[in-house]
């Protein structure tokens, strides 16, 4: 086999096969999926392994790719929310702007470099990435000021970048002349006006006109992105600075949850942009970081560059608006992340001449160390925000529906047993929604479906016996655990009840592969129960809190069901919290009705509540853990083994209380990425 590859078909199969399995390994690895491919371009590219050459079908899959990033930064742009939180957003933006651009361009002279290029760096560490958002929208603390602040700058921030891109390039391109600054000021403000005004009144009749044929829409915003970066390049303009304002114009015609945003995002993260990562990866020489000692000092300069000024542009804002040192935390962590802009614009100076190999490397490696550090102080100290006394939970109404997804008939009964408590805690008039799964092809599934039917049947014959009336649902799906969550979309659910045998097999997370899927993909309220005897024969009810529930926004909606669960069963109620503050709980727990009292106990430690607390479990006792999905604010590594080490224990039933979430993720902030739900280490949780 010839090295580097030549066959087209081997090149794309192993660079799938990287898209597929680093995201999975930086996942293992909780780190950011946008260091995966640049990771591996870096070990297969020509300063590597040499397995792959950047020739010329890299460099066009990987210019499509940075085309996307950019165009999808424009797209993501909060363009309300900076005008709502002007004045900060603007402060804001100018300083953490400013402030890297001047030392970054400081860097670059005492480098020796040329001012266009020293401008360029000083423009490329002056803009960021919310690579840390979806962390803090899991949170819920999209709405503090702080937050809203970085997120507003950063219009100013990418917008600034490119303009500066625009100029240098221009600049380094064309003689610095009179003419040449009068042509480049004419031809990018006809075409900036082009593209604001022209892009929108066409995208107004298309969208009017379109039927909403999904293919269609999507090929009409793929032609205004490249049309948008051809008359860029006639302009004497980058591509990408088309691509960027075709964003910005498209911006309000695209709701960011949409189907059209979701195929935007899916073939750019999919496909373009990992080539885009991939081929800046192939860029770098780990060799002259090894052979040359300088290399490292333009590193650690230009990475001071961006800490101390982001640092130094949240420091200030915070000072002036009057933030506390946790939001002046936060605002670092969203603002310290390098990603679509610094890639794009080191592509571009490194492709014009501008910047040398020596430098590519040293932004490279400042670019997998903000991805680690901004995610991560954005999730520690987000955590800690949403703690605070001042964050109100959020509230939202809905009819509730039980959903009871139904596999095995010897469960039936007890599932349905608890959907009748839980419905009369609730007091609610609709019907339970018992579900059958059938795993099958659509257009073969007729015989399962037809046993699926039976098997529902007789739960309409047990609900009838308690007077409760019920909608049976059947759905047809591969994976069982998306058609739960299929189900609990297009039924509007508010709670699911589903049974566990209490084994996890092999590298199962939890639960087990179906039942983890839809806890991942659903953020309503959701019991997974192993119940072991007839719920009325429950003499006491034994609930688990982890610490940082009570600040979950489905807290004491949990316990009012709690109480009442105990209400019916005539069972008394005892509680362990796992360290933290019991006055909390016990003030939650007096002003929420029913009035059932509950037994609060303080467990200083996990392991104190294994070795002492849960010893006296009784075979009638119902245990109740308030557990937490994975990145939101009550989690702990701990509840991720809690539920086997409880069914292990062999005693009493289970109940794993999963309290509603109320929200999706707001997901601004990853194209071309994803970010683990945790990145803290073990040790966080104990500060």
């Amino acid at each position: 086999m010839n090295i580097p590859l030549q066959e087209p078909v081997i090149i794309f199969g192993l660079a799938v096969l990287i898209f597929l399995f680093f995201p999975i390994l930086m996942g293992k690895l909780r780190i950011p999926a946008i260091i995966g491919p640049i990771v591996a371009g870096i070990i297969i590219g020509p300063n590597g392994l040499n397995w792959l050459a950047r020739d010329s079908t890299i460099e066009l899959l990987g210019t499509v790719g940075l085309l996307f990033i950019i165009f999808i930064a424009g797209l993501e742009l909060d363009i309300d929310g900076f005008k709502k939180y002007r004045n900060r957003s603007i402060v804001f933006g100018l300083l953490s702007f400013s402030i890297p651009l001047t030392l970054g361009t400081l860097v670059g002279v005492y480098l020796g470099f040329s001012i266009p290029a020293s401008i360029l760096l000083g423009s490329i560490v002056g803009s960021h990435t919310l690579l840390g958002y979806p962390i803090v929208s899991r949170l819920g603390v999209t709405k503090n000021k702080a937050v809203t602040t970085a997120i507003g700058g950063t219009l100013l921030t990418d917008t600034l970048a490119m303009l500066v891109l625009a100029v240098i390039t221009g600049a380094a391109e064309g003689q610095l002349s009179v003419t040449f600054w009068a042509q480049l000021i004419i031809a990018t403000a006809l075409f900036t006006a082009g593209i604001f005004i022209v892009t929108p009144y066409v995208s107004r009749w298309f969208f009017r006109n379109s039927n909403n044929d999904g293919a269609t829409e999507f090929n009409f915003v793929m032609a205004i992105l490249f049309v948008a970066g051809s008359i860029a390049l006639f302009a004497g303009l980058q591509p990408i600075i088309g691509a960027f304002l075709a964003g910005l114009a498209l911006n309000r015609y695209i709701y960011d949850h949409g189907p059209l945003m979701n195929r935007i995002r899916f073939t750019a993260n999919a496909l373009f942009i990992p080539f885009f990562l991939l081929s800046v990866g192939m860029l770098m020489d780990l060799s002259v970081l090894i052979s040359n000692p300088e290399a490292w000092l333009v590193t650690a300069l230009i990475a001071f560059a961006v800490v101390f000024g982001k640092a130094a542009a949240g420091f200030i804002t915070s000072k002036i608006y009057g933030y506390t040192v946790q939001e002046r935390k936060i605002i670092f962590g969203l603002s310290i992340s390098q990603a679509a802009a610094t890639l794009a614009s080191t592509l571009v100076g490194y492709e014009i001449g501008l910047l040398n190999q020596q430098t590519v490397n040293a932004v490279i490696v400042m670019i997998l160390m903000t991805c680690i550090l901004g995610p991560y102080f954005s999730e520690k100290y987000a955590r800690k925000l949403s703690t605070s006394p001042e964050q109100a939970p959020q509230t939202e109404s809905m009819p509730e529906r039980i959903l009871i997804p139904l596999a095995n008939p010897g469960t039936m009964e007890s599932l349905m047993d608890l959907g009748f408590v839980i419905k009369k805690a609730k007091g609610t008039a609709e019907p339970l929604y018992p579900l059958s799964v059938v795993q099958k092809d659509l257009k073969k599934a007729s015989t399962e479906v037809a046993q699926a039917e039976r098997m529902l049947g007789h739960s309409v014959i047990y609900a009838s016996g308690a007077d409760v009336p019920v909608k049976l649902l059947t759905r047809v799906d591969r994976n069982i655990g998306r058609g739960i969550e299929r189900a609990v979309a297009e039924e509007r659910i508010t709670t699911i009840i589903a049974g566990w045998n209490g084994q996890r097999v092999g590298s199962q997370k939890i639960f087990g592969g179906i039942i983890d899927n839809f806890l991942e993909h659903t953020y309503q309220r959701s019991l997974i129960t192993r119940i072991r005897h007839p719920l009325n024969t429950t003499e006491r009810l034994i609930v688990i809190i982890p610490n940082n529930v009570a600040f979950k926004p489905g807290f004491e909606d949990s316990i009012s069901i709690i109480k009442d669960i105990a209400a019916q069963l005539n069972a008394s109620l005892k509680s362990y919290v796992v360290r933290d503050n019991l006055d909390t709980y016990e003030a939650v727990s007096k002003r929420i009705r029913p009035n059932v009292p509950i037994d609060f106990y303080s467990s200083e430690s996990w392991e104190s509540l294994y070795e002492e607390d849960l010893t006296g479990i009784k075979s009638n006792d119902l245990v109740i853990l308030i557990s937490a999905r994975q990145g939101t604010v009550a989690w702990h590594p701990e509840l991720e083994i809690l539920p086997k080490t409880l069914a292990d224990m062999n005693k009493g039933s289970l109940i794993v209380f999963y309290p509603t979430e109320m929200k999706e993720t707001d997901l601004r902030g990853t194209r071309g990425t994803e970010v683990p739900k945790e990145l803290l280490f073990r040790s966080d949780y104990h500060d």
